[in-house]
């Protein structure tokens, strides 16, 4: 049984229970007979306990029975051990991971596959609110608390309010650590399914315009999509923010260093009516602290209502990472260029993708040792 630790993300649970249970069963038929093959307990700093059964959920995939039968490898091994921000990736391993989360979106899709939720053979382990109910309130240090949890669990899902924690607890731990976002650092995770998403919907990655609109400063999910943008050609960003939530310089630094072009403007309709994606964010009160002035400034400044969508080109669709208050108005969701529910349902499929592949380099790593 693999066991997913997480600090607040509910999503992985949905994940981890439908993926590990598929796995499981897969295992079998691969192998053709009932009876278990010889594996490993793997670590990600290569201790290895051997089992005369092994109870790996990647047993289909395992490396000792890829040693047994060659022609049962995957093939290109996934060279990351953490996903911790959006620099990791190029474009062939971006490609890599949606392969495989259209591999996902089959299986949930797959009427038999429903079963998979009874019974389930992976366990999440969660924590909210850890900031006040954890050992963190008594001062424990996030270095420790990531050495206890990775004694119950297979992989850490950690949502953290600092950013850089995420790359802090990946240098402690010793299994695999997913970042789901990390203050107003980065939320990797959220701009693989945005990436994925706009390959869905509009058919390509190089060649596109986007507008990120809304809290830039802040923001942790539009870092992370202009960094995995800026790896696709012809690309074009225009942001659209209030004055004091602008995009910050590090990613107009970067973006200009890859050639990427983009603009900065405050006419939301023009960007609309140029624009294969209009990407939409809340502006985030939280990061107002108590400056409830320059929160009340930049709030409802720009929306996309339906005089917005109005201006879309007729393949052109919106996103938003959720949650949303009043910057979409809610009766644009009936609009079909509205896709931010249908993105968010893929990021089912993208986690499903990662626990796949981050668990397998796991077992691949303590057979080598």
């Amino acid at each position: 049984m693999a066991r997913v630790f997480e600090t607040e993300p509910a999503a992985y649970f949905t994940v981890a229970s439908l993926l590990l249970r598929w796995l499981k069963n897969k295992s079998r038929e691969a192998a053709g007979v009932a009876a278990p093959l010889l594996g490993c307990s793997p670590h990600k700093d290569g201790r290895r306990r051997k089992r005369h059964a092994c109870r790996c959920p990647w047993q289909f995939n395992c490396p000792q029975k890829i040693r047994q039968n060659p022609s049962s490898s995957a093939g290109q091994r996934f060279p990351l051990s953490d996903v911790i921000e959006a620099q990791q990736f190029d474009r062939d391993l971006l490609g890599r991971i949606f392969d495989v989360a259209g591999v996902m979106e089959d299986l949930e899709k797959d009427t038999d596959a429903h079963n998979i939720l009874k019974g389930l053979a992976g366990e999440v382990l969660t924590t909210e609110n850890a900031r006040e109910f954890s050992s963190a309130a008594k001062g424990e240090t996030l270095e420790d608390t990531i050495r206890t949890v990775e004694g119950y669990s297979d992989i850490i899902v950690l949502r953290h309010f600092k950013s850089g924690a995420a790359k802090q607890a990946a240098a402690a731990a010793t299994i695999p650590v997913i970042n789901a976002g990390d203050g107003p650092g980065q939320h990797p995770t959220q701009a693989l399914l945005d990436v994925y998403t706009i390959q869905r919907e509009i058919g390509r990655l190089d060649d596109i315009k986007v507008g990120l609109v809304g809290d830039l400063a802040n923001g942790r999910t539009v870092r992370s999509l202009a960094y995995l943008l800026g790896k696709y050609h012809g690309v074009k960003l225009f942001f659209v923010a209030p004055d004091v939530v602008k995009m910050k310089d590090d990613i107009k630094d970067y973006l200009t260093s890859k050639d990427v072009e983009w603009e900065e403007t405050s006419d939301l309709m023009d960007v609309a009516s140029k624009c294969d994606v209009v990407y939409q964010t809340r502006i985030q009160r939280e990061r107002f602290s108590d400056r409830t002035d320059l929160y009340a400034e930049a709030r409802g400044k720009f929306i996309v209502d339906k005089h917005t969508m109005s201006r879309l080109q007729s393949h052109a669709v919106v996103l938003h990472p959720l949650p949303r208050l009043d910057e979409i108005t809610v009766d644009v969701d009936s609009d079909p260029c509205a896709a931010y529910f249908r993105q968010a349902k893929n990021g089912l499929y993208i986690r499903m993708a990662l626990l796949k592949l981050l668990l397998k380099v796991r077992c691949r790593r303590a057979f080598k040792s």
